[in-house]
């Protein structure tokens, strides 16, 4: 593609915070629950690539059409793949499309047909728009897409706080996931948490790195997944555990599950860890190491069984949690959804917000 980059372009990426930022240098935006998507076109030539650097455009041919309809000859969009249906969105059918034969694909395109939510522009003719501030890279793109048609469209963006905060009330029926703020004046950063996220609930991507039976079935139902975050050093955390699951989806976990099962002990990143449980220090004792691991005794739980069944780390889960202890989960969470879309090196720390203890720091001085 004679465009002025070529793909793969990684997307820019948000960070989560609690509340809608104040400040009047801000664009706000609905955040769509879909399946990210880059778009490169030059002539007819078209790329769609996911958010892990992978094509899409098998998965979704309805919208090559369109896409050359409503797209200038060239250029480079960022937006985000979704599946509306009764007036809200629908990521379950999105999830359908991941790796089903063609003829599945072709019948579920006409059956639950995509659509394309365009939110910035990277790219237009031989011009590079990366460096170029956020608010004239939405001016552009509402030039470009000035006359597009459904399926492709133009997400709507205001200044406004109280919209957005408005966005963020009303739409959450519709299955959008929340609001998105951009600085005026931002860059595209390929790959960096830039941009600011509101959801409507605390969640986190996790890599799932292995599992403990349910007690007393052993090798047919699956108690709780044992989840990893990624450092800045690129080692894997252990920061808590799923566990809340139906008798039938425990039985489906532990078929799930098997595949990874294989080879997973020889090259997982807990390696040393890995059970009879029996052998592993207790919490803070034994091996020097920083990284959290699973399977170690604590006072809370003394005497019960920990040992786990490692996996091979290439799934990634949702999970809804209410709190962060340190760097782990303080409870339980609760799987919202399997996310086939992304990859495990993104599951990182880095997605949660760090918020300052403003209160504390006040009372003792830190």
């Amino acid at each position: 593609m004679p465009l002025p980059f070529r793909p793969p372009v990684e997307p820019m990426l948000a960070k989560l915070t609690n509340d809608v930022p104040l400040g009047d240098h801000w664009i706000f935006e609905p955040k769509w629950d879909g399946f990210r998507a880059m778009v490169f076109r030059d002539g007819d030539d078209i790329f769609i690539q996911s958010r892990d650097l992978k094509p899409l455009q098998r998965y979704f041919p309805e919208l090559l059409g369109p896409l050359k309809n409503s797209l200038p000859e060239r250029c480079v969009l960022d937006g985000e793949i979704v599946i509306a249906t009764s007036g809200k969105l629908d990521f379950e059918s999105l999830l359908l499309r991941i790796h089903p034969a063609e003829s599945r694909v072709k019948m579920l395109s006409e059956t639950t047909p995509a659509s394309y939510v365009a939110f910035d522009m990277l790219a237009i003719g031989d011009e590079d728009l990366r460096n170029t501030p956020q608010r004239e890279r939405r001016t552009r793109l509402e030039a470009a897409l000035a006359n597009c048609k459904a399926p492709v469209v133009l997400t709507p963006a205001t200044r406004d706080r109280a919209t957005a905060v408005d966005w963020f009330t009303r739409f959450e029926g519709a299955g959008l996931d929340g609001v998105v703020a951009k600085a005026e004046d931002l860059l595209y950063s390929p790959g960096k948490r830039t941009m600011i996220k509101v959801k409507h609930a605390r969640t986190v991507d996790c890599v799932v790195a292995g599992f403990r039976w349910f007690k007393g079935f052993r090798d047919q139902l699956v108690g709780s997944l044992l989840l990893g975050l990624f450092d800045t050093e690129g080692s894997l955390h252990h920061v808590g555990i799923c566990a809340s699951f139906k008798r039938e989806v425990r039985e489906q976990l532990a078929r799930d599950l098997q595949p990874l099962r294989e080879g997973a002990r020889e090259s997982h990143p807990w390696g040393r860890f890995v059970p009879p449980a029996e052998t592993l220090p207790a919490e803070g004792e034994g091996e020097a190491t920083p990284q959290r691991r699973p399977g170690g005794q604590s006072r809370w739980s003394r005497g019960k069984d920990l040992s786990w069944e490692p996996l091979r780390c290439e799934r990634v889960c949702e999970v809804a949690f209410d709190h962060m202890q340190g760097k782990r989960f303080r409870h339980a969470t609760h799987l919202k959804r399997w996310r086939p879309d992304k990859a495990p090196k993104d599951c990182t720390y880095a997605q949660l917000e760090v918020t300052a203890a403003i209160e504390i720091g006040k009372i003792f001085g830190a």
